[in-house]
């Protein structure tokens, strides 16, 4: 059995309120003047009102600064002006709040800060990550599980592709998770980053790599979406759901330290190419992926079944199979995912550009059978 390492060290606040344990962590941490990350959207949202009280005016016990430039899909220029604004405002620390997308570029940022002018591409040359600045993630969505990761997603210039930044310095010294703050998050998006949740939690437990701790955190993951995410979505002020999703969504990035799979390598290009949200391509391409899946490894969702509630346990596998992929969708349709992919704006003339980009994105690497070109093109011509 090959070597693997096991690691599950970031410090997390959980709980209604805990955005108040703030201001105390951060001087534990020794940030004085923190650099908060977000987006321009988030500026006139509650979760952002309540950041801004809990940090209090500039000027007092504790200077800050803002940079609101993100994104939805974050691109190499969002990092290297957040860069520069750590610079420029010697802060000594970031604070990124929303979802993936701030959390992505404040990693990231960091970096360049230390480094001006270094090439995000050669990332995996970079000899020294050691003295970044102390990075506290603050999620207002529970989807892409950022807060809690290793890497970082952004879309490169020179290539027009994301790129996975990867390395364990970029790990949050500290994540507050605040059902209060993802309150405010429309149905659509709740039902959207639950998904990529959802996805997480699947791909990361059929993924062949050996590591049993995610398994278990992965299943556990699933049983908490099932039964979560259709309250949030019904009900944004069901802080009990919001709760519950929030730890999902940590769990499922917690989880795909396994890595993930083909829907994955599907949903990066539809972001880059088309602008689909990442969370919302992922559902749109998870039961077609399950479907490939099942039909070359029976039995590969017995228990992703199992984890969803359903009595599968003396059934055969391809029975197991169907009916745990058929709950996914019908799970999905009943959060309002159950469109095509021509409903959100991809036309067939994306679609050699489309698998171009999936034969050449890592995911399907560590997928649980191999993926072919024409196997892509094939996936999503089923759910254009």
């Amino acid at each position: 059995m090959s070597l693997t390492t096991f690691s599950f060290p970031t410090p997390t606040v959980f709980g209604v309120g805990a955005l108040a344990e703030l201001p105390g962590r951060l001087r534990r941490l020794s940030v004085r003047r923190p650099l908060v990350v977000t987006d321009a959207g988030l500026l006139a949202t509650d979760a952002f009102g309540r950041l801004r009280q809990t940090l209090g005016p500039a000027g007092q016990d504790q200077e800050w600064f803002l940079f609101s430039g993100v994104h939805p899909n974050p691109i190499e220029r969002d990092v290297v002006e957040a860069a520069a604004a750590l610079r420029e405002r010697a802060c000594d620390g970031v604070i990124a709040l929303g979802g993936g997308s701030p959390l992505d570029v404040g990693k990231a940022a960091r970096l360049l800060a230390k480094r001006p002018g270094f090439d995000l591409a050669k990332f995996y040359d970079e000899p020294d990550w050691s003295g970044l600045a102390p990075f506290i993630a603050i999620p207002t969505t529970a989807g892409t599980g950022s807060e809690v990761g290793r890497s970082s997603v952004v879309t490169l210039h020179a290539t027009n592709r994301k790129a996975v930044i990867f390395h364990p310095e970029l790990l949050a010294k500290l994540v507050i998770l605040d059902p209060e703050l993802t309150r405010g998050l429309p149905p659509k998006l709740t039902a959207a980053t639950g998904a990529d949740a959802l996805t997480h939690c699947i791909e990361s437990f059929t993924c062949p790599q050996f590591h049993p701790m995610c398994d278990g955190i992965a299943l556990e993951g699933i049983r908490l979406i099932v039964e979560a995410l259709p309250r949030a979505c019904r009900d944004g002020h069901d802080l009990d759901a919001r709760g519950r999703m929030l730890v999902a969504a940590a769990m499922g990035a917690v989880a795909f330290q396994k890595d993930l799979g083909l829907v994955h390598s599907m949903a990066h290009p539809l972001s880059t190419l088309c602008g689909l949200h990442h969370g919302l391509a992922n559902a749109l391409c998870l039961v077609a992926g399950m479907k490939f899946c099942a039909a070359r490894r029976p039995g590969l969702y017995r228990r992703v079944g199992v984890a969803a509630g359903l009595d599968l346990m003396t059934c055969p596998d391809h029975e197991a199979d169907r009916r745990t992929i058929a709950f996914v969708a019908e799970f999905l349709a009943g959060i309002g995912l159950d469109t095509k992919l021509r409903d959100q704006g991809v036309k067939p003339e994306h679609l050699e550009a489309l698998v171009a980009q999936a034969v050449e994105d890592p995911c399907h690497k560590t997928n649980v059978v191999p993926v072919s070109a024409e196997d892509f093109r094939n996936l999503y011509l089923e759910v254009l």
